[in-house]
């Protein structure tokens, strides 16, 4: 029985040798050092981004708070209820959206495709050549396209010169595709098959 007693007794007899030693408490040291330091930088990186993201420092000091109270999953925590933006960019929209308004609220008026500046009267864009608005068939002035009577001499809007330009613009060509297409639309004969 002693014999049995001291064979176990060197089985673990090393095991207990190793965690007595000092590299085991070495390496036991070193890993609570890296856990402590990764614990840390998840505070510090929780702290960074609260302040990017919220403007209240009493919400900062909770978002803080969270992952120190609860370690390593405080973070993940912490990640699903944070602002989606940073306030920076709220601010950079914000600024963009008033100077829209203030475009706006000017009333400078641009070309669609161009974006050049075009006058409230001007009937096409002098850049692009962009058609803004159609001329009253009688005294050619510009026409808004929700009108249905011209305000300067009274005459009808007819829904055919609303749909049909050509009446107050040059014509234009027709495309060499139309044109050809027109030309050639004889019926194709299938070839035979071999």
């Amino acid at each position: 029985m002693t014999g049995l007693l001291a064979a176990d007794d060197d089985l673990f007899g090393g095991v207990n040798d190793f965690f007595d030693s000092t590299t085991w408490h070495l390496i036991r040291n070193l890993g609570l050092f890296f856990v402590l330091v990764f614990w840390l930088a998840t505070v510090f990186w929780v702290y960074k981004d609260a302040r990017r993201r919220i403007g209240d420092a009493w919400l900062v000091a909770m978002a803080v708070l969270l992952p120190i109270v609860v370690p390593f999953l405080g973070p993940i925590i912490y990640l699903f209820f944070r602002p989606p933006e940073y306030l920076e960019d709220v601010r950079e929209r914000e600024l963009e959206i008033k100077a829209m308004e203030e475009r706006m609220a000017q009333g400078d008026l641009r070309c669609p495709v161009c974006r050049a500046e075009v006058g409230a009267e001007f009937l096409v864009c002098p850049v692009c050549t962009t058609k803004l608005k159609q001329a009253c068939a009688n005294c050619k002035s510009p026409l808004e396209a929700l009108w249905q009577v011209c305000p300067y001499c009274e005459t009808p809007v007819d829904s055919a010169t609303a749909v049909h330009l050509a009446d107050t613009w040059e014509e234009k060509p027709e495309p060499r595709r139309a044109a050809r297409a027109g030309a050639t639309a004889a019926p194709r004969r299938k070839r035979p098959s071999p």
